[in-house]
């Protein structure tokens, strides 16, 4: 069929997130046949993403600098923190225009079953930034799942000292769901609606 390059190429992109075999091959082909307008710079932006993008490290994002220009920001409102599950989470936000805070990317969300516990997420970074900063409101934004409440609730043990009003995402957010899916009217109406927790 086809050669070990273009099964490694077929192989590679399968891995990524909602893709198969069946897709994979069809994107592999239709990378092969446009070499020049595709295939090209595809590899040019992934080896300058490889050589140039950094973590940021105060929130977790990505960014070509230390501090992404989110954190950079002197215009952002620096008393609200908006914790996410991950950096699509804060890409949704993003996306939406309408939360003018600081973010906190966990990384992940505690779960059992895949064996995540604190020390693979950005939690404790979390409890350093409120206790180096002056957050008068931490917002959950994390999945309406089991594990996300399980997050949610681990971190509001971590901040029942603190006098932060603590809130989470309300009615829009489906249980089950994640923020990189939900449409922008959804998210934007989830942060108006948020609650105490």
């Amino acid at each position: 069929m086809a050669g070990k390059e273009i099964e490694k190429l077929i192989k590679t992109i399968a891995k990524l997130p909602a893709l198969g075999t069946r897709s994979a091959r069809r994107i592999a082909l239709y990378l092969l046949k446009n070499r020049a307008q595709s295939l090209s710079p595809l590899i040019e932006a992934l080896q300058e993403v490889e050589k140039n993008i950094k973590t940021c490290a105060v929130c977790g994002n990505f960014d070509t600098d230390e501090i992404c220009s989110i954190c950079a920001s002197p215009s952002r409102d620096s008393k609200t923190l908006c914790v996410v599950q991950d950096v699509a989470d804060l890409w949704a936000m993003e996306r939406i225009g309408f939360y003018k805070g600081r973010y906190h990317v966990l990384g992940g969300v505690l779960s059992a079953l895949e064996g995540v516990r604190t020390e693979d997420l950005n939690m404790q970074a979390l409890f350093d930034r409120v206790e180096k900063s002056a957050f008068e409101e931490i917002i959950l934004a994390l999945p309406a799942t089991v594990d996300g409440q399980i997050t949610a609730h681990y971190i509001l043990t971590g901040l029942k000292d603190k006098n932060i009003k603590v809130t989470s995402l309300a009615q829009g957010i489906p249980m089950g769901a994640e923020l990189d899916y939900m449409d922008d009217g959804t998210i934007q109406l989830a942060l108006l609606a948020r609650k105490p927790v």
